[in-house]
């Protein structure tokens, strides 16, 4: 072919896509999608957890002209086995496709098609398909606790930080759990640490009996009992006569009951002048 055919033919297909229309992702990260056969790697998702793949509604068409509604639909297809995607709702500023890996998903980098619709050609700009890629692995989060070894009176709470770092692409809630404490009665906290985010949570933990424990602080994801971490924190629980006065406060009787009325008076003195 000769060279200014092959010219002519490049300034061809550079007109053609400049005015063509594309697809704005707007999460999990901002992205943008054009031409033909594109694709994207979306990041890491624990199996069983669900994520989000969401665009906008705005494109242009074929001469450039913007269209805020040329996207009025996204679906998900060709979907490994076992997951399940819900689609999009109709003729909105956003469109979102929720798709939730199967829970037994093994490890491994995973492919699905998205595919953004005119409806109706309206708007005579078709449907736009592009690949998703996505990481299935369960380990999708970073888990930092502090302190790692903490000193306390008789049922005085000591504040434990649990910082998880989300990796990961779902914005599936995380559940903190303790054991390791004998007769611990506070239940499990639901947090949220959004996907690509970093979150600071307080668990306060105490105990009613002088020794040294050791908690094993447990987080795992709601949607995927595979996706966890655990770390250990040394509670030494020491007896003495502040921590005593308010052990009394809440319930725990350690002195012979003559001495009551007394410990009693001393406890609201402490918490008087504790507090003042």
């Amino acid at each position: 072919m000769r060279p200014y055919l092959l010219f002519v033919l490049a300034m061809f297909v550079l007109l053609g896509t400049a005015g063509a229309s594309y697809v704005s992702i707007l999460e999990p990260y901002n992205a943008t999608i054009s031409g033909i056969n594109g694709s994207i790697y979306l990041g890491k998702v624990g199996p069983g957890q669900t994520f989000t793949v969401t665009i906008s509604s705005a494109t242009t068409n074929s001469s450039g002209a913007m269209l805020n509604y040329g996207w009025n639909e996204f679906n998900a297809s060709n979907l490994p086995q076992g997951w399940i995607a819900k689609n999009s709702g109709l003729y909105r500023q956003t469109l979102s496709v929720a798709v939730t890996p199967a829970s037994n998903a093994r490890n491994g980098t995973y492919s699905f098609e998205l595919t953004a619709v005119n409806i109706g050609n309206y708007s005579k700009i078709g449907s736009t398909s592009f690949t998703a890629y996505v990481n299935v692995t369960p380990d999708v989060f970073h888990l930092q606790v502090s302190p790692k070894s903490a000193t306390s009176g008789v049922g005085s709470p000591t504040n434990i930080y649990i910082t998880i770092n989300n990796t990961g692409v779902s914005d599936s809630p995380f559940v903190v759990n303790v054991t390791g404490l004998p007769a611990w009665s506070v239940p499990p906290q639901t947090v949220i640490a959004l996907h690509h985010t970093t979150g600071t949570f307080i668990y306060p933990i105490y105990q009613y009996t002088p020794g040294v424990y050791k908690a094993d602080m447990h987080v795992s994801s709601l949607e995927s009992p595979l996706v966890y971490k655990s770390e250990n924190v040394t509670l030494t629980v020491r007896a003495g006569l502040l921590s005593d006065y308010n052990a009394i406060g809440m319930g725990s009787v350690t002195f012979p009951i003559i001495y009551e009325p007394a410990y009693a008076v001393m406890y609201l003195i402490n918490l008087l002048f504790g507090h003042a």
